[in-house]
């Protein structure tokens, strides 16, 4: 992404600040990002960090041009919001960082308690959809902290997200002698698709405003995955420094994730929206508008 790029002219002429950009500072988003440090993008960006509730929120009002969105959120804006192809957060079987830790089987979870160790939408809504639809139970669902040994001395099982599910599935999960189910690998086996946790979109009127710097930034985007791929044992050494995982372990969670957005990943959403809209507050039948391909010549 060129220096140009950031440079925005408003509809009078007057030049407007940087894209307003939004980061997860989750690791399942780092390889998304470490690239642009890598290449110096990031100073062509108003880099805005933040958890995924408050980015969902930021995009969907406009207060961020582009930036990652959960899916159930961008479903629920579909109509506000064109999504960046060939980039995503998913996975075609486990995800390692989207689970369901219980002390009983699945199946015995009818009526009793499950605690939700986050407010992140679509995996509650998918784990949630999940013991309904293919174990036939309806547990008493409540929010707290995502601390596992405090959520176990209330719950019969416990829904987690992000690092806090890192941690719990390879650390603190088998120490309890507690059962962990990952939701991607359920929702693969259920329904043989891919799954998709959050995508990049851009405003559409902002699209509509600055196309030039749109496709910038998701090249920029798609450069910086591709090299962190690439790289990935570096990315994962350079993460260990600084969380309670060591490299091995980051370096096969980063090739576990999905980073594409591709007709299946695109299938996987459709199913998710058709068995979840009606309860959900978005369409069955859900558009997904991707960003179009740039016309040659």
């Amino acid at each position: 992404m060129d220096n140009s790029a950031p440079a925005a002219a408003t509809a009078n002429g007057h030049r407007r600040s940087r894209p307003r950009v939004g980061h997860i500072q989750y690791l399942n988003c780092l390889p998304l990002y470490w690239g642009l440090a890598r290449t110096g993008t990031l100073l062509d960006l108003e880099l805005t960090k933040e958890t995924p509730d408050a980015l969902n929120d930021q995009l969907s009002r406009g207060d961020l041009d582009i930036g990652p969105i959960s899916l159930v959120e961008y479903l629920r804006h579909a109509d506000d919001l064109v999504v960046l192809p060939d980039i995503a957060v998913g996975c075609d079987g486990p995800v390692m960082s989207c689970v369901i830790v219980s002390q009983v089987p699945l199946e015995e979870l009818d009526g009793g308690r499950v605690a939700l160790g986050s407010a992140s939408r679509t995996s509650v809504l998918l784990a949630k959809l999940l013991l309904t639809e293919r174990y036939g139970v309806r547990p008493d669902y409540y929010t707290c902290p995502p601390d596992l040994s405090l959520m176990m001395q209330e719950a019969d099982a416990a829904v987690l997200i992000g690092d806090a599910a890192l941690r719990a599935n390879l650390h603190y999960a088998p120490k309890l002698g507690l059962q962990v189910h990952d939701l991607g690998h359920m929702w693969k086996e259920w329904t043989g698709l891919p799954f998709v946790f959050a995508v990049w979109a851009a405003r559409r009127e902002y699209l509509e405003r600055e196309p030039r710097i749109v496709r910038k930034i998701h090249e920029a985007f798609l450069a910086s995955r591709d090299l962190s791929l690439e790289e990935v044992t570096k990315v994962a050494e350079q993460a260990a420094r600084w969380e309670a995982l060591d490299a091995p372990v980051l370096e096969r969670y980063f090739t576990t994730l999905d980073f594409s957005l591709g007709e299946t990943q695109l299938k996987g959403i459709r199913e998710f929206a058709a068995r979840t809209g009606p309860s959900a507050g978005y369409p069955a039948d859900v558009r997904v508008d991707l960003l179009p391909a740039q016309a040659s010549g």
